[in-house]
């Protein structure tokens, strides 16, 4: 049941209860959708979305393009597993176009997010370039906006 899952995409805190009396269902049947759904990997995981420039927490995140060339019967699952194993690494995805893998990692300084450029993805043997792109404000991010600007009835920015 697909609106299960949308709304608990976007509510991950609703409970069995919640969901059932939105969907006018029993709160025993959508229990064990939700436990099917976890038990069978369609629900991965439960987050929260902080808006961390709103803490005293530093930091700084960078969208990393990887070029690489995969190995005969390793393909590009090969590469991505050396990857997305690295703690800094926060999400990984194999793209079309120019590059092959977008890398999105946080660091405590742009020298530190360099660091692992240069001397963790960089020096892989597929890797063949890179190209680093710092993120310097997010707007929107998983669905949620940040710091939403006011706008007029017109759409035009107050």
């Amino acid at each position: 049941m697909n609106e299960i899952l949308t709304l608990l995409e976007n509510n991950s805190r609703l409970s069995a209860s919640d969901i059932a009396r939105m969907l006018d269902k029993e709160t025993g049947d959508i229990k064990k959708m939700i436990e099917t759904y976890e038990e069978n990997g369609v629900i991965l995981g439960y987050k929260t979305i902080i808006d961390w420039d709103k803490t005293d927490k530093e930091y700084v995140s960078a969208l990393i393009e990887l070029k690489i060339t995969p190995q005969q019967n390793r393909g590009y699952d090969h590469v991505a597993e050396m990857i997305y194993n690295y703690p800094e690494v926060e999400s990984l995805y194999l793209m079309s176009g120019r590059f092959d893998l977008a890398v999105l990692i946080e660091g405590k300084t742009m020298r530190e997010v360099a660091f692992f450029v240069a001397e963790k993805l960089a020096t892989l043997e597929d890797v063949t370039s890179t190209s680093t792109h710092f993120v310097l404000r997010k707007y929107k991010d998983k669905g949620i906006v940040y710091g939403a600007v006011p706008v007029d009835e017109r759409g035009n920015i107050i």
